[in-house]
């Protein structure tokens, strides 16, 4: 039997009644931190760019265009909501898969729950789904899969949205075998495209790609069942031919969800992840020994992993962007300001006098303080040697919220979510959007949660309106 149909099989299996409340709760903080990155998102001029081209000037479809009144087709909202989801690479990761998850499934299946009239248990469902899938899929390519220079967010991610609207629209087996082999040929994105708008892009077109196949298998398009293991397909192509391990994909199936364990990985700061232990490392420093001057470093030297150097070794960075993925930018943010906020990737933030100044005297290099975990290098030490002589010194084993038995206290992912959505709604839609995603399982229409999310704040009977008749 082929992978595409055996993959199709055990996610038409899943039920919402046999979820470990585990799996619902951690669907449920997905669905939030991802709605907060994604309004905070489109604000941003990647965002900007990607509306003005789809060319969305009327109510012509139903699903909401985050951060504007407007409705589009779900295809088009997918597009849009997507790239703004991980526009400011805030958004959560797994650890398995190797990219950012809920980026690309949240928005598209939002958009199809507002086009073809789903309730929220179906969204956290269709979730749970969707994550398994990418993340057995990336047991069996990583980690040479992105080491070779893939995107696993978008070549791993658009499985993960395929799986997870397949469930949604309550596909059968067979459709969903054909959305999912369908999906080889709907992936792409290499790693070249990290600090630059098109990094979003892939999130974007992901979530936008992962539904159209399910759309199209729906209405009976044809695929390659064999797409996966076909001389030619998925595996051969990507990986190429003993770089891949399918039998890693099946094994335990019936152990832990994903989900649960190790969990998706969520961000305190909004920057590559691959920077976040040495930010915990330097805030270390500071609350031990700090606040440090910049005229009083003589050195630091940060050690990171030699995979994460690949993308996040930039010593002087020439854009905001580009600061998302410098390590020795965001150590500078954390050794003189004792924070690491939206802000400091904004405009001309990355050009402070006293940054810059500092930039020169940071230095990268690889980790060499134990053996790292192919699949999870994020261990960090971080030096600073004064122009007295002191030496501190401070190391990070994973940073906070790595994995679901690591995780960020719940008050602070409310609080970035809270932070995130007040760009765009105001403090009292902030607070009924969050409360209704505490009792996602009760709404009963995504259309009408997500009037919630227009800028013009939606009143306290919609939210009951949302929750009435919710499926026993």
């Amino acid at each position: 039997m082929n992978l595409a149909r055996q993959l199709a099989e055990r996610s038409t299996a899943l039920r919402y009644e046999d979820l470990p409340a585990e799996a619902v709760y951690w669907s449920k903080v997905a669905v939030l931190d991802t709605l907060g990155v994604t309004l905070a998102g489109t604000v941003e001029e990647a965002s900007r760019i990607v509306k003005e081209i789809i060319g969305l000037h009327a109510n012509d479809g139903p699903s909401l265009i985050f951060g504007t009144n407007r409705r589009a087709s779900c295809l088009d909202a997918a597009l849009v909501n997507g790239t703004a989801a991980h526009v400011l690479d805030f958004d959560n990761t797994a650890r398995h898969m190797g990219g950012h998850v809920s980026a690309v499934m949240v928005p598209a299946l939002i958009a199809a729950g507002e086009a073809f009239g789903s309730s929220g248990r179906d969204l956290l469902l269709a979730h749970v789904a969707g994550f398994e899938i990418a993340a057995r899929l990336g047991r069996g390519v990583n980690p040479y899969h992105s080491k070779k220079g893939w995107h696993p967010t978008w070549t791993l991610g658009v499985f993960a949205v395929t799986a997870a609207c397949a469930r949604l629209l309550k596909l059968s087996v067979a459709e969903t075998e054909t959305a999912l082999a369908m999906s080889t040929s709907l992936a792409g994105g290499t790693k070249a495209a990290h600090g630059t708008y098109t990094k979003s892009l892939h999130a974007g077109q992901c979530a936008r790609n992962g539904l159209m196949a399910t759309l199209l298998a729906r209405k009976g398009f044809t695929a390659n069942p064999d797409a996966f293991e076909h001389k030619q397909g998925f595996f051969n192509v990507f990986n190429g031919p003993g770089n891949y391990d399918a039998a890693r994909i099946l094994d335990g199936w019936d152990d832990s969800l994903d989900i649960v364990t190790p969990g998706a990985s969520y961000k305190q700061y909004p920057c590559c992840y691959s920077t976040h232990a040495a930010i915990d490392a330097t805030f270390e420093l500071v609350r031990q020994h700090g606040p440090f001057d910049a005229g009083a470093v003589a050195r630091v030297d940060s050690w990171t992993s030699a995979f994460g150097l690949l993308h996040t070794d930039r010593p002087s960075p020439n854009s905001a962007l580009e600061a998302k993925f410098s390590v020795q930018y965001c150590v500078a943010l954390a050794l003189l300001r004792g924070k690491v906020a939206l802000e400091d990737f904004e405009d001309d933030a990355y050009r402070d006098p006293a940054i810059r100044s500092l930039l020169p005297r940071i230095h990268a290099a690889p980790y060499t303080g134990k053996q790292f975990l192919p699949e999870d290098p994020f261990d960090a030490e971080v030096k600073v040697t004064l122009t007295d002589g002191r030496v501190f010194a401070a190391k990070v084993d994973r940073p906070y919220g790595r994995t679901s038995d690591n995780p960020i206290a719940p008050e602070k992912l409310k609080a970035k979510f809270e932070n995130c959505a007040l760009r765009v709604l105001t403090p009292a839609a902030v607070a009924r959007v969050s409360r209704t995603i505490d009792s996602f399982e009760k709404v009963a229409s995504v259309r009408d949660f997500t009037m919630l999310l227009e800028p013009t704040a939606a009143g306290v009977s919609d939210v009951r309106r949302a929750m009435e008749h919710s499926p026993s």
